[in-house]
């Protein structure tokens, strides 16, 4: 019956997985594109944004985004006057940003810049695209009054020659432009300016004159689209943008996947090399994992970011570790002689709560991380958050479901070591051994005798990071900083000294310049570059090597909010894990749970301070993961140390809880090595294979998951003895810490 299940998912899988994955709605950092936030301000003193404005605009911005034939875009407001769009897969991002931005009012003037006809003289979705009769393209508007039209072609005609022309401009600034400035320019700013001989009784307004070429064809098209789109209510500032070439999101996500499915592979084969049969499961419900989270994510049309996918592959990590608890629970139970029934219904029983625990706890992490994060962040919280659920789903009840099947199936009755254990390694189960009774690996390691060389070692690391941090500081990103960044991505044989020069005599002299990779020079401004100067940079550096610069903008005030938003996140995720831990332990459990989480965060930021890692907004995706993780593995622990106590239930001396803390760890110490090292596996990978993009995150992660499991181990273990020790010797020595109930049920008192 197992078999037949699994053959039914796996053929379910074959037969929809190339479609599932067609329907992957790839993000920006994937497939290319750009992505802008505007804020919204007014145009005239003493208007107000409110939600019409933010709609309207909005509105007007999706319609020329139409224009572009970009598919899907993601088009939304922010807070009260911010709205963010995102354009995945687009091929001209300037043309892009330029339709975004531009305010696309039209406005037809004298010499003298009065306005004698604006667009509010235009029928609505009139403009169109055409040639003249000599092939030149052409902006065809039609007008409301001909009449008025006819009146006033009619007066410029009477003027003196070189003063009987119609300006036409698109976004005219009162103060700053004229006419007589721009028609001394070889590129004026105006449109086009057409003299007129005689009244014109016509009802289409025909601009010529101002297209030729390619480019001038492109700019009519535009301008058509625009007019017809609509002029926006309001004023946009641009305060955040990035944009990412499309060979580069390409490169990004093979290497990504590559170095992904390499690790999950590799995590496969540990799984059923240690765990054999248990192992053989775990490697097909993590594949049905991998491939509901992947629909579930469609389902409610998230965007498949880089970070994403380092999500959904450390969500592996996090159902392996679902998996594990039970596996070794398993494994105690057959070594004290249960037979292989018995073992899976106490292992069953005994670790589900242990894994809800554990969970649970990340999701208040990924809660967290949702709330406060914006765009690529927020899209890493979505698949955090449903490879959590995922995980439960398919490494708790499908594993449950299937080994289930297998163990009442029989045929593995006296066969233990299908389950990773030979028969001379059990004892009988007449002889009453009990899991505390049996030998570990580490049964030699007194972890309390050393608790204070775990905590010097502690405390030598924070003072190491203080003092490097207080000297060198983080290697702030544009993120937090503000200012421009740009990836420019050469040939390969052009020189950082070559391109700071091409930057230089575009007059955009970077404040520092360093190379990233072999083909990779990465420029920096202390200040937001204008969007000329974004696009002179992408077009001459296109020419030059065939592929766009990615460059990220950020203001100052994005900077702050993401700093602040980051504090937040970690002080949410702090407090409601210690809520969640102190329900469900004690409170003596969950402080030593989030010093220990502290201690890790401190220790990820101290080592990218000391190796002058670069610190943007998917570092703190990194730590508030790596919090969630953290927390897992020690909730796994006290898990461990709970349940020991009550068969103790009277502690009456300081080594009987020494005693409880060693036997704890002897018991869970090679759960956790296992689960790490299946998470580090995969990280490993992303750090040496992975996009470049997603590096400084990988190798975030990676440093939080050793410090991770160090702290559940040596700090927060150790600090819950203090603590308990304390309290002990508060009661007079004697310390009752469960009471018996009827039906042999037992309640802590805290």
């Amino acid at each position: 019956m197992a078999l037949m299940i699994v053959v039914i998912l796996f053929t379910v899988i074959g037969l929809t997985l190339k479609d599932v994955m067609k329907d992957v709605n790839l993000g920006l950092d994937l497939q290319g594109g750009f992505e802008v936030l505007y804020e919204v301000e007014p145009l005239d003193e003493g208007d107000e944004i409110d939600d019409t404005a933010l709609e309207s605009t909005a509105s007007t911005l999706e319609s020329r985004v139409n224009v572009l034939g970009v598919s899907e875009p993601n088009i939304s407001v922010e807070s009260d006057n911010r709205i963010r769009v995102q354009l995945a897969g687009v091929e001209d991002q300037q043309e892009a940003r330029e339709l975004l931005s531009t305010q696309a009012e039209l406005t037809i003037r004298d010499v003298e810049d009065n306005v004698l006809l604006s667009g509010a003289d235009l029928v609505q979705g009139g403009a169109s695209q055409n040639f003249d009769e000599t092939g030149n393209p052409m902006v065809s508007l039609e007008l409301k009054d001909p009449d008025k039209f006819r009146e006033i072609t009619e007066e410029i005609s009477q003027r003196p020659q070189g003063e009987n022309l119609m300006v036409i401009w698109m976004d005219f600034e009162e103060g700053e432009d004229s006419f007589a400035e721009e028609a001394q320019k070889e590129n004026p700013k105006f449109v086009s300016a057409p003299s007129v001989s005689g009244p014109i009784n016509s009802s289409e307004v025909m601009i010529s004159g101002g297209f030729s070429g390619e480019e001038g064809l492109k700019r009519a098209q535009n301008i058509a689209a625009l007019l017809n789109a609509g002029s926006l209510p309001v004023e946009l500032t641009e305060i955040y943008s990035n944009s990412v070439g499309a060979q580069f999101g390409e490169q990004a996500l093979d290497e990504t996947v590559t170095a992904g499915l390499i690790g999950v592979t590799l995590v496969f084969i540990f799984m059923i090399a240690f765990y054999r049969l248990p192992g053989l499961v775990a490697a097909a419900t993590l594949t049905v994992y991998i491939y509901l989270t992947v629909l579930g994510f469609n389902t409610i049309s998230g965007v498949l970011t880089l970070p994403g996918i380092a999500a959904l592959i450390l969500g592996v990590g996090m159902a392996v570790d679902a998996n594990i608890i039970m596996y070794e629970r398993i494994k105690d139970e057959l070594r004290i002689g249960r037979n292989i029934k018995a073992a899976y219904k106490k292992a069953s029983a005994q670790s589900l709560w242990t894994i809800v625990d554990a969970n649970l706890t990340t999701l208040i992490a990924g809660v967290a991380l949702f709330i406060f994060g914006t765009s690529s962040v927020k899209g890493f919280a979505t698949m955090l958050l449903l490879s959590i659920l995922m995980s439960f789903v398919t490494a708790v009840l499908l594993t449950r479901v299937l080994l289930s099947l297998l163990v009442k199936s029989g045929y593995f009755n006296r066969k233990p070591g299908w389950f990773g254990i030979r028969e001379k390694d059990r004892f009988d189960i007449n002889e009453g051994k009990e899991i505390e009774d049996l030998s570990t690996p580490w049964d030699r390691f007194d972890f309390i005798r050393h608790y204070k060389k775990f905590f010097a070692v502690s405390i030598a690391m924070i003072v190491a990071g203080a003092i490097v941090l207080s000297i060198f500081k983080l290697n702030l990103g544009i993120d937090f900083t503000s200012g421009t960044r740009a990836d420019i991505t050469t040939d390969g044989s052009a020189t950082v000294e070559q391109v700071e020069e091409e930057l230089e005599a575009m007059d955009i002299p970077p404040e520092s310049i360093t190379t990233s990779g072999e083909d990779k020079v990465t420029a920096r401004y202390n200040t937001d570059l204008s969007q000329e100067e974004v696009t002179g940079m992408q077009e001459r550096f296109a020419e030059l090597y065939g592929a766009d610069p990615m460059i990220s903008t950020v203001s100052p005030v994005i900077g702050r909010e993401l700093a602040r938003n980051a504090m937040f996140a970690l002080a949410l995720a702090s407090v409601g894990i210690i809520l969640y831990a102190s329900i469900r332990f004690e409170w003596r459990m969950a402080l030593p749970a989030v010093v220990a989480l502290m201690h890790d965060a401190f220790i990820m930021v101290a080592v990218f301070s000391i190796l002058r890692l670069e610190v943007d907004i998917t570092f703190i995706a990194a730590v508030l993961t790596i919090v969630g993780y953290s927390i897992n593995d020690t909730i796994v622990s006290f898990d461990r140390i709970r349940e020991n106590l009550r068969k103790v239930k009277v502690i009456k001396s300081d080594e009987e809880i020494d005693t409880i803390i060693n036997r704890s760890m002897r018991q869970t110490l090679t759960r956790s090595i296992n689960t790490v090292l299946t998470v580090i596996i995969v990280v490993i990978f992303l750090v040496l294979f992975g996009s470049s993009a997603i590096l400084n995150f990988s190798i975030a992660l990676l440093v939080g998951l050793v410090s991770g499991v160090y702290s559940s181990m040596f700090i927060a273990i150790q600090l819950w003895g203090m603590l308990k020790k304390r309290q002990l010797s508060k009661n007079d020595g004697k310390l009752v810490v469960y009471e018996e109930k009827k039906k042999d049920e037992e309640k802590i008192l805290v």
